[in-house]
């Protein structure tokens, strides 16, 4: 009888050929990171920390100022075109508010939130007396768009610029003391403020704005009603915050000016 030959036994030296390929021993010094390594690591992502997030810091605080003077700039060229499209009255007021709460009624007086509100007179006529200056009537006010708020803002009044260049510090200085919306006297309250909100019958206010810019139907400009002639330079200054506290290290600032007659701002940034 033909002896028959028997299979081979496999094991972990004896492997079929056809698995050959895919067998590999492994070898291993232990796995993971030594100790120094994980430390020279975490060295390595604090340091950069360190390096990046105030970096990151300064440039969200530049695009949060950049904003803001666009939305001023935009606001004064509604309000400008407003006055002009509808043959009337138009008044941009500016008030700042505590940024540490919400928004209360009545406002609570602070630092840190620029609020802006734009009104027009109901029936065109300029709805005061000019010879007995007082609070616009709120009955005979309609509210232009709705009311902005800009947030890390402060409203801020400048040294003037040289007059020499078309950067921040060598813009065209202020013609007159009272042509400016800031925070220091000058410039002195509105002798015609007005209040938010406006309507019939008089609402309860919750802000009083003592900081104005009146627009007359032909679209020329005066700041707070102080000064009745026309101004070729007048300003709105802004400046960076971290919740109520100003940033005066930073020179994060803009000056946004525009011209009595063509009412076109113009922003300046350091």
């Amino acid at each position: 009888m033909e002896d028959r030959v028997r299979p081979p036994e496999f094991g972990p030296t004896n492997v079929p050929p056809l698995a050959q390929g895919f067998y590999h021993p492994v070898t291993s010094r232990g796995g993971g990171f030594t100790l120094v390594e994980l430390m020279v690591v975490i060295g390595v992502i604090s340091l950069l920390t360190v390096l990046v997030v105030p970096a990151v810091s300064n440039l969200k605080g530049s695009g949060d100022l950049t904003n803001a003077a666009y939305t001023i700039s935009g606001a004064l060229e509604q309000a400008r075109s407003h006055a002009l499209g509808n043959n009337t009255y138009v008044w941009v007021g500016f008030c700042e508010e505590d940024a540490s709460q919400s928004s209360t009624s009545p406002a609570t007086p602070g630092i840190g939130r620029v609020v802006i509100s734009i009104v027009a007179s109901k029936d065109g006529t300029i709805t005061y007396d000019p010879n007995g200056l007082a609070t616009i009537d709120p009955t005979r006010l309609t509210q232009v768009g709705k009311l902005t708020k800009i947030p890390n803002a402060h409203l801020t009044t400048f040294a003037d610029g040289t007059g020499t260049g078309s950067t921040f510090d060598t813009r065209p200085p202020v013609t007159y003391s009272t042509a400016r919306i800031g925070d220091t006297t000058p410039p002195s309250a509105s002798l015609t403020p007005f209040q938010y909100p406006v309507g019939t019958p008089a609402p309860t206010p919750q802000y009083t704005f003592l900081k104005a810019i009146q627009f007359s139907p032909r679209g020329d400009a005066r700041i707070n009603n102080n000064n009745f002639t026309l101004k070729i330079a007048a300003e709105v200054g802004l400046r960076q915050t971290h919740g109520v506290a100003v940033d005066t290290v930073n020179p994060n600032v803009v000056a946004i000016q525009f011209s009595a007659i063509s009412g076109n701002p113009r922003i300046y940034r350091r």
